[in-house]
């Protein structure tokens, strides 16, 4: 510490510097580097990570990819992994409603496949889920699930020029290819770059899901709340004692999932449909690329893969509809195919089984996976090393 005391006039001015020397730079620089290397390493020995039977990563938590990451380094080496969208995730569902429960059910063992699906996921961001954060997927068997919403319009292939928002923007490619729809600015592009690249920024953000409500500090602490007029609870509380070390679950009961919600009923009660899609050519979807880059990489990195197309519900078609739609299907079998991937496209299931366009219902879910497993394609990958 150094103190100068110049004269300006007749007012003396203090001034305090600190200077380090060369070798205290490396020091300043060695502790930043322990930081930024070891604390999301020690953060996962001591945060307490409850998994279990059928665990799914929490709704509320869609969007922790360190979590994810983690979640996937702690599954038995036996097991397979399902990956996919909502569908496999289990959108109006309990956990023992999923697929990978009933293929578990099927197979008789409660940990053959577990359920590595997020909600909110479409190829586009499963694609950079898998290249990022899926590291510990390697070298073994994984069901992917190919779901055809995705391109059942321009809006939803994220091939339109009009500028739209969508869920897991962080997981996209942020600068080629190129998705016309996504128009964030350089400087939060480069930022997710980063975070994919340091994993002291994915473990930053890991805190902000679990304790700050998804929320940076700053937004945290100036968070309104609900009085009249409102104010900031948050702005006197100590952020640390935020940090409760434990990784929350979903609830038991979950009010807008399982048998007992009101959302968990059949699409209609008719069962006969009227909804026209503007389907999306494969070769002009961005989504189907995203979707063949995905099952490229995960060869290269040593799985067995095995792709299910659907069920998608084809009752909630209009009659001219489908036919484009099931020659879509057969298009994405034949590349498959072609390419060597073991594929299964099940029959629709009966239209009271869906909730919506692609989601089953929780029996829907048990005739899915019964079907599944009767396969032949299903049991010669199942039982091949």
């Amino acid at each position: 510490m150094k103190a100068q005391v110049p004269k300006v006039g007749m007012e003396t001015v203090f001034v305090n510097e600190l200077r380090l020397t060369g070798r205290q730079w490396l020091l300043v620089g060695g502790i930043v580097l322990a930081f930024v290397l070891l604390a999301p390493r020690a953060w996962k020995q001591a945060e307490r990570f409850d998994t279990g039977p059928d665990y799914r990563l929490p709704y509320a938590l869609s969007k922790d990819y360190w979590l994810y990451e983690r979640r996937l380094g702690e599954i038995p080496a036996p097991s397979a992994v399902v990956i996919g969208d909502s569908v496999v995730w289990g959108e109006y569902v309990l956990p023992d409603g999923t697929l990978s429960h009933f293929l578990n059910q099927a197979a008789g063992r409660p940990d053959a496949f577990v359920n590595a699906g997020v909600n909110g996921l479409f190829p586009l961001a499963l694609e950079g889920l898998a290249e990022h954060y899926g590291g510990a997927l390697r070298n073994r068997k994984v069901i992917l699930h190919c779901n055809l919403l995705w391109m059942s319009s321009p809006k939803a292939d994220l091939s339109t020029k009009k500028e739209e928002r969508f869920n897991h923007a962080r997981l996209v490619p942020q600068f080629s290819p190129r998705i016309p729809c996504y128009r964030a600015d350089a400087s939060e592009r480069l930022g997710v770059v980063m975070e994919r690249n340091l994993p002291v920024l994915s473990w930053v953000n890991h805190l902000q899901c679990v304790s700050f409500n998804q929320k940076s500090l700053p937004d945290w602490t100036l968070e309104q709340g609900s009085g009249d007029p409102p104010g900031h609870p948050n702005a006197y509380k100590n952020p640390l004692a935020q940090l409760t070390l434990h990784v929350p679950g979903a609830p038991a009961l979950d009010p807008e999932r399982g048998p007992t919600s009101a959302r968990h009923k059949p699409w209609s009660t008719a069962g006969e449909g009227t909804t026209r899609f503007e389907w999306v050519a494969l070769d002009a979807s961005l989504q189907w690329a995203a979707f063949q880059r995905l099952t490229r990489l995960l060869r290269e990195r040593g799985n067995d893969v095995l792709v299910v197309v659907g069920p998608f519900n084809e009752h909630l078609l209009a009659g001219e509809n489908r036919a484009p739609y099931r020659q879509l299907c057969d298009n994405i079998a034949v590349w498959l195919k072609e390419n060597r991937f073991e594929c299964i496209v099940p029959e629709p299931l009966p239209s009271a089984l869906y909730a919506d366009a692609s989601h089953p219902l929780t029996e829907g879910y048990r005739v899915l996976a019964q079907r599944l497993h009767t396969e032949a394609t299903f049991q010669q990958w199942k039982s091949r090393r």
